[in-house]
C-alpha cells in the first residue's frame, strides 16, 4: 500500500515562478500510484496566488481548503474560502478560477483532477491556449488572436 499523509507534505518550490505565484507544492498523485486522478497539495503564500485565472477542457478540477482563508476569483465574482470548503470546476468557461491567498497567514489547499491525454487550458487574461498533449514535443501556449484558417499553409 502507497500511502500520503496530508499533514506531513514534502513541499517543494518551482524557482522559475515569477513574484505573484510562488506557490509551494507536493504531488501526490505519482505517490500514492494512481493513474486516473491527478491530485497536488499547494501551500499559498501570503500575497501569492496558484496560478492564473483560466479554464480547462478534457479535465474537471476540484479543490480542498485544508487550512487558511483563500480567495476563489470565479466566473461571478471573488469569494473567501474557508477550511473544509470543496469546490469543483467543471470544464469550460464556467469553470475558470484562480485561487490566491490574501491573508497574512499560508493557506494549503488539495486539488485533484480527472487525468487527460490531450487537454486544453485557456487563460482570458492574456488571451492564451495551452494545447497539453501526452507527448510533450507537441506542447504549445499560443495567443487566440493567433487563429489561422484551417486550410493556411496547406498544399
Amino acid at each position: 500500500m502507497r500511502r500520503y499523509n496530508l499533514n506531513d507534505p514534502a513541499f517543494a518550490d518551482d524557482e522559475t515562478d515569477p513574484d505573484g505565484f510562488k506557490t509551494a507544492y507536493d504531488r501526490v498523485g505519482p505517490k500514492v500510484g494512481g493513474d486516473k486522478l491527478g491530485a497536488t497539495h499547494y501551500l499559498i503564500r501570503p500575497g501569492q496566488h496558484l496560478c492564473p485565472y483560466h479554464y480547462e477542457y478534457g479535465e474537471e478540477e476540484w479543490l480542498l481548503v485544508l487550512e487558511g482563508t483563500p480567495t476563489l476569483r470565479h466566473p461571478g465574482g471573488k469569494d473567501e474560502l474557508r477550511e473544509g470548503d470543496i469546490v469543483a470546476f467543471v470544464e469550460g468557461p464556467d469553470g475558470a478560477h484562480q485561487v490566491s491567498n490574501f491573508t497574512d497567514t499560508d493557506a494549503r489547499v488539495l486539488m485533484w483532477a480527472n487525468l487527460s491525454d490531450t487537454g486544453a487550458v485557456v487563460y482570458p487574461d492574456s488571451d492564451k491556449i495551452s494545447i497539453n498533449p501526452k507527448d510533450r514535443r507537441d506542447h504549445v501556449i499560443v495567443r487566440r488572436s493567433s487563429n489561422v484558417d484551417y486550410w493556411e499553409g496547406e498544399r
